[in-house]
């Protein structure tokens, strides 16, 4: 059985990608964790990680600051496996999942050039990122303060503090306005 031990050791797990339902990539990542976890072979196959590469976006809800992690990459997830056809089979059948990405009917595994991309992208210890862009020239409604309901144009946006910078037309003239983000809508 020595030999056998060895082979395994050198056939390096390989990366591959899975079609998930969008908006369960972390139910399914917890479920593909559980397999992990409890140690699990599949005729041979065995799971290393499960990847979901996400980021946080500050999104604005009822004017309350929300920070949301979201997957960066929607409808994938990405698992570290040496892959049998019993291993595909189980994780094929997790709820929500639907297949891996294949070529004809054999799951293609990713180069190592690519898993090192993505895992570049993950960005669990960065910081938040806007969710919203204004986009110079688009025109916004302001939705509090003293100036509810004007109409401006976006001249610059400073996603760091989430300053906008408009030209609000006051009585036929172009007023440069300062203001945050979170009192603004888009105006159509």
């Amino acid at each position: 059985g020595i030999l056998m031990e060895d082979n395994k050791n050198n056939n390096k797990n390989k990366w591959y990608t899975l079609q998930v339902h969008s908006g369960s990539e972390f139910a399914v990542k917890k479920q593909i964790e559980a397999l992990i976890y409890n140690g699990e072979s599949f005729d041979g196959g065995t799971i290393s990680r499960i990847l979901v590469p996400s980021e946080e976006v500050i999104e604005y809800k009822k004017g309350i600051e929300v920070i949301k992690l979201v997957p960066i990459y929607k409808a994938y997830a990405f698992i570290e496996c040496s892959l049998t056809t019993g291993l595909q089979m189980k994780i094929q059948n997790i709820p929500k999942v639907g297949k891996f990405v294949s070529e004809g009917r054999n799951p293609v595994h990713i180069s190592e050039e690519d898993i090192n991309k993505i895992l570049s992208h993950n960005q669990e210890n960065k910081a938040p990122r806007l969710k919203v862009d204004f986009e110079e020239g688009s025109e916004i409604r302001i939705i509090e303060g003293s100036m509810a309901n004007f109409i401006g144009t976006v001249k610059s946006f400073n996603p760091q503090t989430g300053e906008l910078h408009l030209g609000v037309n006051i009585l036929g003239r172009d007023t440069p306005v300062e203001i945050h983000y979170s009192k603004v809508a888009l105006s159509n």
